[in-house]
């Protein structure tokens, strides 16, 4: 069987991504943003849909695929390097960086660019762990009702950067199984784990799980309240269930003109779930 080092170098695409008003739109509705928000400009956070046109082609390599049996997105970075606007259309390319094994496991680096003809929009870097070897197994917790959602707060109005060191406002947020095919729609994000209970518990887990880049959508758009996004780092430390209540709190880490360093968490049941450093101006 193929080493996934033997793969380093590797490039999957470019694939197109035509950047419509009802891409934009659905993909707004699926985030829990207000879609009458994003008329010429696509949100930052479409980042997501760019990272999953290009990484399927790599999980469905012959060589990679006997490796997805246990598959986890553990960290992910976006850069924007200026405003997409509704009407291009991206290029989207993904390339194998490294890939080294620790025992069962093998962390691969998978980084990104989408590009139009108007230049570079994004580039990122995605951490998959990833083995032959099945995770152990969860207790099965069942499914919810699928329109069971956890109270949602709407998109907010631009907000005032705070004083470094201030909390930042809260965001509730959670989704529904229902959710989680509507997003599934508009991200192309199809990973069986998200809707389907028997492939989730196959994978260990103890049912369906709520989409790591969804959960990074959520915290996007917290941080899109303060300005204009230009970076994000972010650590998927704990899966979320749907209809499990979530929070996403806090703070200005850093502050220097109009620029703000934010250190924002999504947690859930007293943990918390995603990590992240978002740099923000205004």
């Amino acid at each position: 069987m193929a080493d996934l080092a033997d793969l380093i170098g590797n490039t999957y695409g470019p694939f197109p991504i035509p950047v419509t008003g009802d891409l934009v739109a659905a993909f707004a509705a699926a985030t829990g943003d207000d879609p009458n928000r994003w008329s010429s400009i696509a949100p930052a956070m479409l980042a997501n849909v760019a990272l999953f046109a290009a990484a399927p082609a790599f999980f469905r390599d012959d060589a990679v695929v006997p490796f997805t049996r246990s598959l986890i997105h553990s960290d992910q970075s976006f850069v924007w390097l200026r405003p997409l606007e509704v009407g291009e259309t991206l290029e989207v390319a993904g390339t194998v960086e490294a890939a080294r094994a620790r025992g069962p496991l093998n962390l691969v680096t998978f980084s990104l660019i989408a590009r139009s003809d108007r230049g570079p929009w994004l580039t990122g870097s995605s951490v998959f762990l990833m083995s032959e070897e099945a995770a152990a197994a969860a207790e099965d917790a069942g499914e919810p009702d699928a329109e069971d959602r956890p109270p949602f707060d709407p998109a907010g109005d631009r907000l005032e950067l705070p004083v470094a060191g201030d909390p930042i406002v809260e965001l509730r947020c959670g989704a529904s199984r229902s959710d989680l095919m509507r997003y599934a729609v508009a991200s192309e994000d199809w990973n069986p784990i998200h809707f389907d209970h028997d492939a989730a518990r196959a994978a260990g887990l103890a049912g369906v799980i709520v989409h790591g880049l969804l959960m990074a959508s959520w915290i996007g758009r917290l941080a899109s309240r303060y300005g204009t996004m230009h970076a994000m780092r972010l650590r998927f430390r704990n899966p979320l269930r749907p209809a499990v209540p979530a929070v996403v709190t806090g703070l200005a880490a850093s502050v220097v003109g109009n620029t703000a360093e934010l250190n924002l968490v999504l947690s859930a049941e007293g943990r918390r779930l995603v990590t992240s450093v978002v740099s923000v101006t205004a």
